[in-house]
């Protein structure tokens, strides 16, 4: 039998034909279905469902009960919080199959979802945005916005370390963290970047 690069809880099924990189974690009771793909150094935490077809990317953290249904594509190190829930068709009837319908949902790059916050189908979340725990979904969110609420609304701009950003009257503002500066212009943010 060959010896697995990745971790797998003995109450965990993960069923055949699943693509999963090094340094994985799975956890109590998670189902990872066929002809998912997990990157590597992802960690799965207790009660999570990977459905056929889902893509996540490197380093990517999904909390506990999180169900990631077929349409869902998170790049890189995103994160995923306690119960968030992600939909795949936008008008489900027990009597109409609709699994021909399910539609694209994309969660770009260091992407934050908070806990018990809801995705509705067909949006994208864009890099390094920020959705606060219980937030409805239901458009896209650009790069970097902090959104929040039921139906949700953008407040804010966050950096890269998560942390909100303040902008000055030249639309500078850096991160409390890092310094990292950013620049807001015609309601979209950059981080600035500098010549080595």
């Amino acid at each position: 039998m060959t010896e697995l690069n990745y971790f797998v809880h003995p109450s965990a099924i993960v069923d055949e034909g699943c693509e999963i990189g090094e340094g994985v974690k799975i956890w109590h009771f998670c189902h990872i279905m066929p002809g998912c793909k997990i990157g590597e150094g992802c960690n799965l935490g207790q009660n999570v469902v990977v459905s056929t077809k889902v893509i996540l990317g490197k380093n990517v953290r999904v909390q506990n009960n999180v169900s990631i249904y077929e349409g869902v594509i998170c790049e890189d190190d995103v994160f995923l919080g306690p119960s968030m829930v992600f939909t795949n068709v936008i008008n489900p009837r027990s009597a109409v199959s609709r699994k021909h319908e399910y539609m694209p949902t994309y969660v770009r790059r260091g992407a934050t979802i908070g806990a018990n916050a809801t995705i509705v189908c067909g949006n994208e979340i864009g890099e390094f945005a920020f959705i606060g725990a219980g937030a409805v979904i239901t458009k896209p969110v650009a790069p970097y916005a902090l959104v929040v609420g039921n139906p949700s609304k953008q407040i804010g701009w966050m950096s890269e370390y998560g942390h909100r950003l303040h902008f000055n009257e030249d639309g500078i503002a850096a991160c409390s963290e890092t310094g990292e500066r950013y620049r807001l212009h015609q309601n979209s943010v950059q981080k600035i970047q500098y010549p080595v």
